[in-house]
């Protein structure tokens, strides 16, 4: 059995080629795999095959306080296949809202049950059988599709109830069998889609059809066409990349892009960071007007990580989607909020920060500093300093309840000071972490201080 220290990450092979991760985070473990992020019971209580390879059934039995669930072969309809007796699908990543996707091939991100037809039935990606009737599969050829049997955008419930039925009923005229790729074709994506063109050319039946492709012009394109796609009551937009193979596993080739939302939330805490993240910011601790926390470990820089947004102050991250206890899915860092941003939220800015109290100590701080009335702690003096060819120079922040002190000048003189007072304490750290990531984007380095 093999323990996690607190903030300690581990990568594990998966079915895919990205791996996945997991890690231990206040005692409480966690994987990046479908398996354990589709559970819907509290975190504490989830695990999956990841986990009980690397601490044992027993411990985690013992952890979870309760049985561990079946096997992954009895995992319900819409989860994502880790292995076993599933077809050699090919599983999608998610775009990270950055990456250029020009030239790319888009289509809609269908919200159906996904089937591999074999030439004979078709499978899930667990592998269990879709019974569908004769009349709905006698023309289709006898070689290996990949799609999604599909009813309507937001009918997922629906598809699942009628395709998991064992009896053929004729509700199944309501379903159509959307065809994305040919895994048995040979060559790039382009060839295979001609390969599937003729393969469905000589199909009467109208419930089934090949997935519309169209070329992506651009980052703006992508994003008119998602919010064209979602305004319909879609889900999203697949992108496939040109020239690539089909490959069995989660694959960057193939990612699913989904409309993003921004929001913000208030810095709480800092988590310790693992692997190459050793020894700076991990992620951020934040916490949602409503008393929702979670962390935020991505869309954060190197400098960011260095010198991270200070407790108290508020972000702006972007997120998919919210999960149905309320937590954003996939958030991302985006920056730290303004002054007269910060002034009209401060006040639920407040609330959530009640909450905090006056344990929280500033991450490179060892010594004793006064907090103020709201929850905030006095900050000591962060020091920072910047060296080339032409000069050495210092630069000092500190933060004392709602005012911001400033120290500057060339290292070895005594400088100068400024100071700034504001109305609240989350607008004097909110001016703080604006000045701090100023600095360090200008190449100043944090060091102990002078």
């Amino acid at each position: 059995m093999k323990e996690l220290c607190d903030g300690e990450m581990l990568l594990v092979k998966g079915s895919g080629v990205k791996p996945y991760e997991v890690k231990n985070t206040g005692g409480v473990y966690s994987c990046s795999c479908p398996a354990w992020r589709n559970q819907s019971v509290a975190i504490e209580r989830r695990t999956c095959k990841h986990l009980r390879k690397l601490r044992g059934d027993a411990a985690e039995q013992t952890r979870i306080g309760g049985d561990l669930p079946q096997s992954s072969a009895k995992a319900k309809i819409g989860e994502e296949s880790e292995g076993g007796s599933g077809p050699p699908v090919l599983l999608a990543g998610s775009w990270d809202s950055m990456m250029d996707l020009s030239g790319w091939w888009l289509s809609e991100k269908l919200d159906g049950v996904r089937a591999y037809w074999d030439g004979r039935r078709f499978l899930s990606r667990l592998g269990n059988v879709y019974h569908a009737p004769s009349w709905f599969t006698k023309n289709l050829p006898a070689t290996p599709l990949d799609g999604e049997l599909w009813v309507d955008r937001k009918q997922f419930q629906k598809t699942v109830s009628i395709v998991r039925r064992q009896d053929q009923s004729d509700q199944w005229k309501e379903v159509s069998y959307l065809v994305f790729d040919a895994p048995a074709g040979r060559g790039s994506f382009e060839e295979r889609m001609d390969t599937l063109r003729g393969l469905l050319a000589g199909i009467p039946d109208r419930h089934v059809r090949m997935v519309e492709q169209n070329l992506c012009r651009g980052v703006a394109h992508l994003r008119e066409e998602l919010a064209r796609i979602v305004t319909l009551g879609g889900e999203g937009v697949m992108a496939r990349q040109p020239g690539s193979v089909y490959e069995a596993g989660r694959s960057a080739t193939l990612l699913k892009v989904k409309q993003f939302q921004d929001a913000e939330a208030v810095v709480i805490g800092h988590e310790a960071g693992s692997g190459k993240h050793r020894g700076r910011l991990g992620s951020l601790r934040v916490q949602l007007p409503d008393g929702t926390d979670f962390s935020v470990g991505t869309g954060l820089s190197d400098a960011e990580r260095e010198t991270p947004p200070p407790i108290g102050s508020l972000i702006t991250f972007r997120y998919q989607e919210l999960s149905n206890r309320g937590v954003p899915r996939f958030p991302s860092f985006l920056r730290v909020r303004s002054d007269a941003v910060v002034e009209r939220a401060s006040a639920v800015a407040k609330r959530a920060l009640n909450l905090v109290g006056s344990s929280q100590e500033p991450a490179n701080s060892n010594r004793s500093v006064p907090a103020s009335k709201t929850g905030f702690v006095a900050q000591p003096e962060r020091y920072f300093e910047i060296k080339d060819h032409q000069s050495a120079k210092f630069w000092g922040i500190r933060v004392q309840v709602c005012e911001v002190t400033v120290r500057f000048g060339r290292i070895g003189g005594s400088g100068q000071t400024q100071s700034k007072s504001f109305k609240d304490e989350i607008m004097a750290q909110a001016h703080a972490a604006k000045l701090v990531t100023e600095k360090t984007r200008k190449g100043y380095k944090e060091t102990s201080s002078a």
